[in-house]
């Protein structure tokens, strides 16, 4: 059995459209569909936090609104988990669960965990989980015992399809980038251990803003481009550079090589051309010419 899902992240809308550093969100977010509209064969949509720039309702009705469409013309349903960047109380209030099927009525059976929202729902025998990794006020993520022990009961009976689990804050980073231990998912082991000799067939996170790849255990674990912005490592690798260039995943379940996981680039004439640069050292954006 296979399994074709778009995954986005970090759409980074607030109730007044652009994001904090200025960047048009509904722009990137409206032209990305726009370009994906053609690939064939879609079950669903993934979007892996970072929903509102500014945790706002408003935020998450307009990405719900947008993704909400293109999922309904296809007939598949649209799944979304809490970022840093949200509020708890404005996601809920726009998207309930995360889990919403093709009329945007409510598929997903909360966590019931205090405090965060966690959720499960069926695709066609593939079991989607969503995990809250949000620590308000906080770049990095965590996932409390309560929520690992919810999820560990979930996966001790296997799916028909198998499990896909999707949280913001990736469990994997890399070494030579200085800044990214400090704002990924804590401790990740803890989760290596709940997925170990599981039906999970791939992590999907956001977060970082650029593709990247590894695994969790013997887990694969993907991290999709962002669709606000994109950050260009080619910056000075102790600061971050984020430029116009919104992506997303096609991810493939199943077949002779899944999980296969291959970007698509919106195309825009202005990629490329920067947005900010943000120093995490001294927690402020400085100028071109100081870098």
């Amino acid at each position: 059995m296979t399994h074709r899902v778009l995954h986005l992240s970090d759409t980074h809308i607030s109730r007044t459209g652009p994001d904090e550093d200025g960047a048009d969100g509904p722009r990137a977010l409206q032209g990305l569909l726009h370009d994906v509209r053609r690939v064939p064969e879609l079950d669903l949509v993934v979007v892996s936090g970072d929903i509102a720039d500014d945790g706002s309702k408003e935020g998450c009705d307009a990405v719900r609104s947008a993704v909400g469409a293109f999922a309904a013309e296809r007939g598949i349903p649209h799944v979304y988990c809490t970022g840093n960047h949200d509020r708890r109380e404005g996601f809920a209030a726009a998207l309930g669960s995360g889990h919403l099927g093709p009329d945007g009525a409510s598929i997903g059976r909360p966590a019931e965990v205090d405090g965060v929202i966690a959720a499960v729902s069926e695709v066609d025998g593939l079991r989607v989980i969503t995990l809250d990794s949000l620590v308000p006020g906080k770049t990095h993520g965590v996932l409390g015992r309560d929520q690992l022990d919810w999820l560990a009961a979930e996966l001790e009976t296997p799916a028909p399809a198998g499990s896909i689990v999707v949280l913001h804050h990736p469990p994997i980073f890399v070494d030579a980038i200085p800044y990214q231990q400090a704002v990924v998912l804590q401790e990740p082991e803890e989760l290596g251990r709940v997925l170990a000799g599981t039906d999970v067939q791939a992590v999907l996170c956001g977060h970082m803003h650029h593709q990247l790849t590894g695994r969790l255990g013997n887990t694969p674990v993907w991290v999709t481009p962002g669709v606000v912005t994109r950050i260009d490592l080619t910056a000075p690798t102790a600061l971050v550079r984020g430029v116009v260039g919104a992506g997303a995943t096609i991810v493939d379940l199943g077949g002779r090589f899944g999980p296969v996981f291959h970007t698509v680039h919106a195309r825009d004439p202005r990629a490329g051309s920067e947005v900010y640069v943000y120093d995490p050292a001294i927690g402020e954006h400085v100028a071109e010419d100081t870098y």
